[in-house]
């Protein structure tokens, strides 16, 4: 994850001072590119802890096509990290309670895509149709941006990590995703982890190893309030990455797994670095 360091260093040093729609600020930079080999181990993060199973629970939240925060802590109920996004969701709509909806986010775009005559369209499914039936197709593309729904009411946040392809050579799944907006200290190790875990599972259901995540981002930014903990994680020293474990159940579609699948081995961090996340 050394690469990972190496991008907090360069906003650090290049990036310009802004004010942003949570009104806290941030330090940022236009246009980085990361690339993780999964063949060497996965991406976690070690010079501080990452959360396996909150993001573990997040990504098979996506997968499900599920809008409602009452199934993501059906699937880990420690699950927090929607939960101030889903409350600045509601005071914009303007309601004191809600039941748990929260609009047409990251797993309804994914498995529910609306055509313009009503239709839904499984994107992630027809992915993974076109990589075992032609995989040398350039259109093995997910989309989670969709203009026409990405207004305050419409949804509790636009999607950030917005578009990605996957590639398939020699044997090999790639996945290249497009981030547009990353906020590097406490959201861009999620990122990293969620969508190499991704990876390993579209891999695993059509019979291919897994090659590179490749990590293209938009707005990198280190909110201002994160610049001391972002210098904190600079000074410590990364550890050897761990593997994935995934238990084999004869799993044959990505809504097959369980969280209690997924498991990190030989994972051994730094100690966890806390930071309040802008909403």
């Amino acid at each position: 994850m050394q690469t990972y360091l190496d991008q907090l260093q360069y906003v650090l040093d290049h990036g310009v001072t802004t004010d942003d729609r949570t009104g806290v600020g941030t330090l940022k930079s236009f246009g980085l590119q990361a690339r993780y080999d999964l063949s060497k181990g996965f991406p976690a993060v070690t010079t501080k802890k990452l959360a396996f199973k909150v993001m573990a629970s997040e990504l098979l939240w996506f997968i499900s096509g599920s809008s409602n925060l009452q199934d993501l802590k059906g699937i880990y109920p420690q699950n927090k990290i929607w939960d101030a996004n889903y409350e600045d969701y509601l005071v914009r709509k303007s309601l004191s309670l809600g039941d748990g909806d929260m609009g047409r986010v990251y797993g309804t775009q994914w498995r529910r895509w609306l055509t313009a005559d009503g239709q839904e369209v499984d994107q992630l499914a027809e992915a993974i149709a076109l990589i075992k039936n032609n995989p040398d197709s350039r259109r093995i593309i997910v989309n989670a941006w969709n203009p026409g729904e990405i207004g305050d009411t419409q949804v509790a946040l636009p999607p950030c990590h917005n578009f990605f392809q996957f590639f398939v050579a020699e044997g090999r799944l790639s996945l290249q995703m497009y981030q547009r907006s990353a906020d590097m200290f406490l959201g861009v190790p999620f990122n990293i982890a969620s969508y190499a875990l991704l990876l390993h599972l579209v891999a695993k259901v059509t019979g291919l190893t897994v090659g590179e995540f490749i990590h293209t981002i938009g707005d990198a930014h280190i909110y201002l309030d994160c610049i001391e903990q972002v210098r904190e994680q600079l000074k410590r020293a990364p550890l050897p990455p761990p593997l994935l474990e995934i238990k084999d159940r004869g799993q044959e579609s990505l809504d097959d797994f369980a969280l209690s699948d997924l498991k990190l081995v030989n994972y051994d961090s730094h100690a966890s670095i806390k930071a309040k996340m802008a909403v």
